[in-house]
Protein backbone atom coordinates (compact mmCIF):
# COMPACT_ATOMS: atom_id res chain seq x y z
CA UNK A 1 0.00 0.00 0.00
CA UNK A 2 1.56 3.33 -1.11
CA UNK A 3 0.69 6.44 1.21
CA UNK A 4 -0.33 9.56 -1.24
CA UNK A 5 2.14 12.33 -1.52
CA UNK A 6 1.92 15.62 -0.48
CA UNK A 7 2.40 18.07 -3.33
CA UNK A 8 3.76 21.81 -3.28
CA UNK A 9 0.53 23.03 -1.83
CA UNK A 10 0.65 20.65 0.96
CA UNK A 11 -2.23 18.97 -0.14
CA UNK A 12 -1.77 14.88 -0.58
CA UNK A 13 -1.50 13.56 -4.67
CA UNK A 14 -2.85 10.94 -5.88
CA UNK A 15 0.75 9.34 -7.41
CA UNK A 16 2.45 6.37 -6.69
CA UNK A 17 6.55 6.19 -5.80
CA UNK A 18 7.68 5.44 -9.20
CA UNK A 19 9.39 8.96 -10.29
CA UNK A 20 12.98 8.86 -10.26
CA UNK A 21 14.72 12.07 -9.74
CA UNK A 22 15.67 13.60 -13.03
CA UNK A 23 18.66 16.00 -13.63
CA UNK A 24 17.62 19.36 -15.27
CA UNK A 25 20.55 21.81 -15.18
CA UNK A 26 23.84 22.07 -13.56
CA UNK A 27 25.66 25.28 -12.74
CA UNK A 28 29.72 25.86 -10.90
CA UNK A 29 30.77 28.99 -9.90
CA UNK A 30 34.42 29.62 -8.15
CA UNK A 31 36.37 32.79 -6.80
CA UNK A 32 37.91 34.62 -9.79
CA UNK A 33 41.55 34.53 -8.00
CA UNK A 34 43.80 31.38 -8.36
CA UNK A 35 46.56 30.18 -5.82
CA UNK A 36 48.87 28.33 -8.26
CA UNK A 37 50.54 25.23 -5.77
CA UNK A 38 53.88 26.20 -6.83
CA UNK A 39 53.79 29.52 -5.58
CA UNK A 40 51.62 28.21 -2.23
CA UNK A 41 54.69 26.11 -1.56
CA UNK A 42 57.01 28.27 -1.79
CA UNK A 43 55.19 30.47 0.85
CA UNK A 44 54.04 27.52 2.94
CA UNK A 45 57.01 28.00 5.68
CA UNK A 46 56.44 31.69 7.00
CA UNK A 47 53.25 30.37 8.00
CA UNK A 48 54.29 27.36 10.35
CA UNK A 49 58.14 28.76 11.04
CA UNK A 50 59.66 25.73 9.42
CA UNK A 51 63.35 24.88 9.06
CA UNK A 52 65.29 24.13 5.99
CA UNK A 53 63.99 20.65 6.29
CA UNK A 54 60.63 21.37 7.18
CA UNK A 55 60.15 23.56 4.66
CA UNK A 56 61.66 19.93 1.72
CA UNK A 57 58.93 18.48 3.30
CA UNK A 58 56.34 21.42 2.83
CA UNK A 59 57.59 21.10 -0.81
CA UNK A 60 57.26 17.90 -1.61
CA UNK A 61 53.80 17.67 -0.03
CA UNK A 62 52.32 20.28 -2.38
CA UNK A 63 53.87 18.73 -5.27
CA UNK A 64 52.76 14.66 -4.14
CA UNK A 65 48.53 16.94 -3.95
CA UNK A 66 48.66 16.64 -7.63
CA UNK A 67 46.90 19.92 -7.69
CA UNK A 68 48.19 22.69 -9.53
CA UNK A 69 45.86 25.57 -9.22
CA UNK A 70 42.94 26.62 -6.83
CA UNK A 71 40.59 29.13 -6.62
CA UNK A 72 40.18 30.84 -3.10
CA UNK A 73 38.53 33.96 -2.02
CA UNK A 74 41.59 34.75 0.50
CA UNK A 75 44.03 36.60 -2.90
CA UNK A 76 43.40 40.19 -3.74
CA UNK A 77 44.41 41.09 -7.26
CA UNK A 78 46.73 39.79 -9.87
CA UNK A 79 49.96 41.28 -9.68
CA UNK A 80 52.80 41.28 -6.68
CA UNK A 81 53.99 38.81 -4.40
CA UNK A 82 51.25 36.40 -2.67
CA UNK A 83 51.91 37.23 0.36
CA UNK A 84 50.65 41.05 -0.34
CA UNK A 85 47.73 40.03 -1.82
CA UNK A 86 46.22 37.70 0.96
CA UNK A 87 45.27 40.00 3.23
CA UNK A 88 43.10 37.76 5.52
CA UNK A 89 46.33 35.53 6.68
CA UNK A 90 49.58 37.70 7.42
CA UNK A 91 52.58 35.42 8.07
CA UNK A 92 52.73 33.85 10.65
CA UNK A 93 54.91 35.94 13.87
CA UNK A 94 56.23 33.61 15.36
CA UNK A 95 56.20 29.54 16.14
CA UNK A 96 53.28 30.17 18.21
CA UNK A 97 50.68 32.36 15.82
CA UNK A 98 47.77 30.12 14.89
CA UNK A 99 46.45 32.95 12.49
CA UNK A 100 42.52 34.28 12.30
CA UNK A 101 40.24 33.35 14.84
CA UNK A 102 36.95 31.80 14.18
CA UNK A 103 34.86 34.54 14.44
CA UNK A 104 36.96 36.24 12.33
CA UNK A 105 37.16 33.00 9.24
CA UNK A 106 33.01 32.67 10.19
CA UNK A 107 32.51 36.92 9.07
CA UNK A 108 34.24 36.14 6.25
CA UNK A 109 32.30 33.09 5.12
CA UNK A 110 29.17 35.31 5.35
CA UNK A 111 30.87 37.60 3.02
CA UNK A 112 32.10 35.62 0.40
CA UNK A 113 29.58 32.28 0.12
CA UNK A 114 26.34 33.77 -0.76
CA UNK A 115 27.89 35.37 -4.20
CA UNK A 116 29.39 32.13 -5.30
CA UNK A 117 25.89 30.00 -4.43
CA UNK A 118 24.06 32.99 -6.32
CA UNK A 119 26.47 32.40 -9.14
CA UNK A 120 25.90 28.54 -9.34
CA UNK A 121 22.03 28.35 -8.26
CA UNK A 122 21.42 31.02 -11.43
CA UNK A 123 23.39 29.03 -13.81
CA UNK A 124 21.15 25.71 -13.32
CA UNK A 125 18.31 27.59 -12.94
CA UNK A 126 19.11 28.77 -16.51
CA UNK A 127 20.74 25.78 -18.52
CA UNK A 128 17.18 24.63 -17.17
CA UNK A 129 15.20 27.32 -18.71
CA UNK A 130 13.63 27.58 -15.06
CA UNK A 131 12.15 30.78 -13.61
CA UNK A 132 12.78 30.84 -9.72
CA UNK A 133 9.38 30.92 -8.61
CA UNK A 134 9.82 27.67 -10.44
CA UNK A 135 11.27 26.26 -7.56
CA UNK A 136 9.55 24.61 -4.75
CA UNK A 137 11.86 23.04 -2.42
CA UNK A 138 15.55 23.97 -2.01
CA UNK A 139 18.05 22.32 -0.42
CA UNK A 140 21.22 24.17 0.80
CA UNK A 141 24.67 22.36 1.55
CA UNK A 142 27.98 23.59 3.76
CA UNK A 143 30.32 22.05 6.05
CA UNK A 144 32.89 25.67 6.24
CA UNK A 145 30.74 28.10 7.88
CA UNK A 146 27.46 28.88 9.73
CA UNK A 147 25.17 32.22 10.30
CA UNK A 148 21.79 32.22 10.54
CA UNK A 149 19.87 33.66 8.47
CA UNK A 150 22.11 31.76 6.28
CA UNK A 151 22.59 30.71 2.84
CA UNK A 152 18.71 29.23 1.98
CA UNK A 153 17.35 32.55 3.38
CA UNK A 154 19.52 34.68 0.92
CA UNK A 155 18.99 32.75 -1.86
CA UNK A 156 14.94 32.94 -1.27
CA UNK A 157 15.42 37.20 -1.21
CA UNK A 158 18.40 37.69 -3.54
CA UNK A 159 17.47 34.65 -6.25
CA UNK A 160 13.90 35.16 -6.12
CA UNK A 161 12.38 31.83 -4.94
CA UNK A 162 9.32 31.82 -3.48
CA UNK A 163 9.07 32.89 -0.08
CA UNK A 164 7.02 29.62 0.46
CA UNK A 165 9.50 27.75 -0.77
CA UNK A 166 10.78 24.47 1.57
CA UNK A 167 13.94 24.51 3.04
CA UNK A 168 16.33 22.31 4.28
CA UNK A 169 19.82 22.63 4.95
CA UNK A 170 22.30 19.40 4.66
CA UNK A 171 25.56 21.24 7.27
CA UNK A 172 28.84 20.26 8.37
CA UNK A 173 28.87 16.82 6.69
CA UNK A 174 31.69 17.36 5.03
CA UNK A 175 33.45 16.21 1.14
CA UNK A 176 30.12 13.77 0.76
CA UNK A 177 27.49 16.32 1.50
CA UNK A 178 26.85 17.28 -1.65
CA UNK A 179 24.92 13.67 -2.66
CA UNK A 180 23.53 14.01 0.99
CA UNK A 181 21.71 16.58 -0.26
CA UNK A 182 21.21 14.93 -3.73
CA UNK A 183 18.80 12.37 -1.46
CA UNK A 184 16.81 15.07 -0.12
CA UNK A 185 16.62 16.09 -3.40
CA UNK A 186 15.26 12.68 -5.03
CA UNK A 187 12.79 12.06 -2.43
CA UNK A 188 10.93 15.09 -3.44
CA UNK A 189 11.45 14.52 -6.67
CA UNK A 190 9.27 11.42 -6.10
CA UNK A 191 5.97 14.13 -6.19
CA UNK A 192 5.81 15.28 -9.71
CA UNK A 193 4.51 19.07 -8.64
CA UNK A 194 8.04 19.14 -7.25
CA UNK A 195 10.65 21.33 -8.45
CA UNK A 196 14.41 21.08 -6.54
CA UNK A 197 17.08 23.34 -6.15
CA UNK A 198 20.02 22.09 -4.55
CA UNK A 199 23.09 24.36 -4.16
CA UNK A 200 26.38 23.15 -2.52
CA UNK A 201 28.90 25.80 -1.45
CA UNK A 202 32.01 25.64 0.59
CA UNK A 203 34.94 28.11 1.08
CA UNK A 204 37.74 25.81 2.19
CA UNK A 205 40.59 27.78 2.07
CA UNK A 206 39.12 30.61 4.80
CA UNK A 207 40.11 27.38 7.23
CA UNK A 208 44.20 27.82 6.30
CA UNK A 209 45.95 25.98 8.97
CA UNK A 210 48.76 28.22 10.70
CA UNK A 211 52.06 25.85 12.54
CA UNK A 212 53.00 22.67 12.28
CA UNK A 213 50.77 20.46 12.29
CA UNK A 214 50.92 17.41 9.99
CA UNK A 215 47.39 16.48 9.34
CA UNK A 216 46.43 19.99 8.75
CA UNK A 217 49.32 20.58 6.46
CA UNK A 218 47.65 18.10 4.41
CA UNK A 219 44.70 20.06 4.44
CA UNK A 220 46.61 23.03 3.34
CA UNK A 221 47.54 21.98 0.45
CA UNK A 222 44.73 20.07 -1.00
CA UNK A 223 41.84 22.24 -0.24
CA UNK A 224 40.09 25.25 -2.47
CA UNK A 225 36.84 26.90 -3.06
CA UNK A 226 33.72 26.72 -4.83
CA UNK A 227 29.86 26.19 -5.33
CA UNK A 228 27.99 23.96 -7.44
CA UNK A 229 23.72 23.62 -8.18
CA UNK A 230 21.78 21.48 -9.12
CA UNK A 231 17.85 21.88 -10.26
CA UNK A 232 15.37 19.06 -10.80
CA UNK A 233 12.57 17.35 -10.72
CA UNK A 234 10.24 13.84 -10.58
CA UNK A 235 10.62 11.97 -14.26
CA UNK A 236 10.31 8.75 -15.68
CA UNK A 237 11.52 6.88 -18.94
CA UNK A 238 15.31 7.43 -20.60
CA UNK A 239 16.48 11.07 -21.53
CA UNK A 240 17.99 13.43 -19.15
CA UNK A 241 20.56 12.10 -17.04
CA UNK A 242 18.19 10.88 -13.47
CA UNK A 243 19.16 9.61 -9.90
CA UNK A 244 18.22 6.20 -9.95
CA UNK A 245 19.05 5.38 -6.53
CA UNK A 246 21.43 6.32 -3.34
CA UNK A 247 23.46 4.50 -0.74
CA UNK A 248 25.36 4.70 2.08
CA UNK A 249 27.94 3.16 4.07
CA UNK A 250 29.15 3.54 7.51
CA UNK A 251 32.82 1.75 7.46
CA UNK A 252 33.49 -0.01 10.62
CA UNK A 253 36.52 1.13 12.78
CA UNK A 254 36.77 4.23 10.95
CA UNK A 255 35.97 6.76 13.42
CA UNK A 256 39.59 8.80 13.05
CA UNK A 257 40.30 7.91 9.95
CA UNK A 258 38.69 11.63 8.86
CA UNK A 259 37.10 14.17 11.09
CA UNK A 260 35.82 17.62 11.10
CA UNK A 261 36.01 19.70 14.50
CA UNK A 262 35.55 23.31 15.16
CA UNK A 263 38.68 25.34 16.65
CA UNK A 264 39.38 28.50 18.34
CA UNK A 265 41.28 28.92 15.16
CA UNK A 266 39.34 27.63 12.37
CA UNK A 267 37.88 24.10 12.02
CA UNK A 268 40.35 21.01 12.42
CA UNK A 269 40.16 18.17 9.43
CA UNK A 270 41.89 14.82 10.68
CA UNK A 271 42.58 13.23 7.22
CA UNK A 272 44.17 9.57 7.92
CA UNK A 273 46.69 8.19 6.35
CA UNK A 274 44.54 5.12 7.10
CA UNK A 275 42.18 6.08 4.24
CA UNK A 276 43.03 4.68 1.30
CA UNK A 277 43.79 1.54 3.34
CA UNK A 278 39.85 1.73 5.19
CA UNK A 279 38.63 2.46 1.09
CA UNK A 280 40.27 -1.20 -0.20
CA UNK A 281 39.14 -2.75 2.70
CA UNK A 282 35.58 -2.33 2.79
CA UNK A 283 34.59 -0.47 -0.63
CA UNK A 284 34.45 -3.06 -3.10
CA UNK A 285 32.57 -5.74 -1.00
CA UNK A 286 29.37 -3.18 -0.19
CA UNK A 287 29.37 -1.49 -3.90
CA UNK A 288 28.93 -4.49 -5.51
CA UNK A 289 26.01 -5.41 -2.98
CA UNK A 290 24.70 -2.32 -3.66
CA UNK A 291 24.79 -2.39 -7.47
CA UNK A 292 23.09 -5.38 -7.24
CA UNK A 293 20.51 -4.51 -5.39
CA UNK A 294 19.55 -2.57 -8.71
CA UNK A 295 20.50 -5.13 -11.12
CA UNK A 296 23.81 -4.38 -11.98
CA UNK A 297 26.75 -5.53 -12.12
CA UNK A 298 29.95 -3.31 -11.25
CA UNK A 299 31.47 -4.39 -14.79
CA UNK A 300 28.37 -2.82 -16.30
CA UNK A 301 28.92 0.80 -14.78
CA UNK A 302 30.02 2.82 -17.67
CA UNK A 303 31.21 5.82 -15.72
CA UNK A 304 32.22 7.26 -12.61
CA UNK A 305 32.18 10.24 -10.67
CA UNK A 306 35.01 10.18 -7.75
CA UNK A 307 35.52 12.48 -5.73
CA UNK A 308 38.75 13.71 -5.17
CA UNK A 309 39.55 14.13 -1.80
CA UNK A 310 43.32 13.59 -2.53
CA UNK A 311 44.91 11.28 -5.08
CA UNK A 312 46.05 8.55 -2.97
CA UNK A 313 41.82 7.80 -2.27
CA UNK A 314 41.42 8.19 -6.20
CA UNK A 315 44.41 5.34 -6.04
CA UNK A 316 42.47 3.33 -3.08
CA UNK A 317 39.11 3.52 -5.31
CA UNK A 318 40.75 2.71 -8.84
CA UNK A 319 42.55 -0.44 -7.14
CA UNK A 320 39.63 -1.54 -4.51
CA UNK A 321 37.11 -2.04 -7.51
CA UNK A 322 39.47 -2.24 -10.34
CA UNK A 323 39.07 0.26 -12.55
CA UNK A 324 40.31 0.28 -15.94
CA UNK A 325 42.98 2.92 -16.47
CA UNK A 326 41.43 6.62 -17.51
CA UNK A 327 38.44 5.88 -15.34
CA UNK A 328 38.35 8.33 -13.06
CA UNK A 329 39.93 10.88 -15.53
CA UNK A 330 37.53 13.54 -14.90
CA UNK A 331 38.28 13.14 -10.90
CA UNK A 332 41.98 13.93 -11.49
CA UNK A 333 41.55 16.42 -13.72
CA UNK A 334 39.24 18.45 -11.53
CA UNK A 335 41.43 17.90 -8.85
CA UNK A 336 44.71 19.32 -10.43
CA UNK A 337 42.71 22.65 -11.61
CA UNK A 338 40.38 23.27 -9.13
CA UNK A 339 41.82 21.24 -5.95
CA UNK A 340 39.02 19.21 -3.47
CA UNK A 341 36.35 22.11 -2.77
CA UNK A 342 34.93 19.48 -0.87
CA UNK A 343 31.34 18.97 -0.90
CA UNK A 344 30.55 20.94 -4.42
CA UNK A 345 33.32 19.06 -6.09
CA UNK A 346 31.79 16.00 -7.14
CA UNK A 347 28.95 18.01 -8.91
CA UNK A 348 31.95 19.69 -10.66
CA UNK A 349 32.46 16.42 -12.08
CA UNK A 350 29.25 15.56 -12.80
CA UNK A 351 29.05 19.14 -14.40
CA UNK A 352 31.64 18.23 -16.95
CA UNK A 353 30.70 14.26 -17.73
CA UNK A 354 27.43 15.39 -18.38
CA UNK A 355 28.19 18.44 -20.43
CA UNK A 356 30.99 15.97 -22.11
CA UNK A 357 28.11 13.15 -22.63
CA UNK A 358 29.87 10.49 -20.32
CA UNK A 359 28.89 7.16 -20.67
CA UNK A 360 25.60 5.75 -18.21
CA UNK A 361 24.75 4.14 -16.12
CA UNK A 362 26.80 6.31 -14.46
CA UNK A 363 28.38 6.16 -10.13
CA UNK A 364 29.16 8.84 -8.21
CA UNK A 365 31.15 8.32 -5.06
CA UNK A 366 32.41 10.49 -2.28
CA UNK A 367 33.69 10.24 0.99
CA UNK A 368 33.38 11.78 4.28
CA UNK A 369 34.05 11.89 8.25
CA UNK A 370 32.78 8.72 9.87
CA UNK A 371 34.37 7.22 7.59
CA UNK A 372 31.62 6.89 5.50
CA UNK A 373 30.99 6.79 1.58
CA UNK A 374 27.93 8.40 -0.37
CA UNK A 375 26.76 6.78 -3.63
CA UNK A 376 24.79 7.97 -6.21
CA UNK A 377 23.30 5.66 -9.37
CA UNK A 378 22.67 7.88 -12.37
CA UNK A 379 21.04 6.59 -15.00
Amino acid sequence: MSLPLAGASGLPTAEPFSLTFQITGLGVAVPPRVAHQTEAAELSPRFCDADSRQARMLKMLYRKSRVETRHTVAIRGDHGPLEDRIPYYPLATGPEDRGPTTAQRMGWYEQEAPPLALEASRAALDQAGWSPEDITHLVTVSCTGFFAPGIDALLIEQLGLQRSVHRTHVGFMGCHGALNGLRAASAYGANPHARVLVCAVELCSLHFAYGWDPEMLVANTLFADGAAAMVGRGASGAGEWRVEANGTLLMPASEEAMSWRIGDHGFRMTLSPLVPERIRSHLAAWLIEWLGEQGLKLEEVASWAVHPGGPRILDAVEEALELPDGALAVSRDILRTHGNMSSPTVLFILERMRREGAGRPCVALAFGPGLVVEAALLV
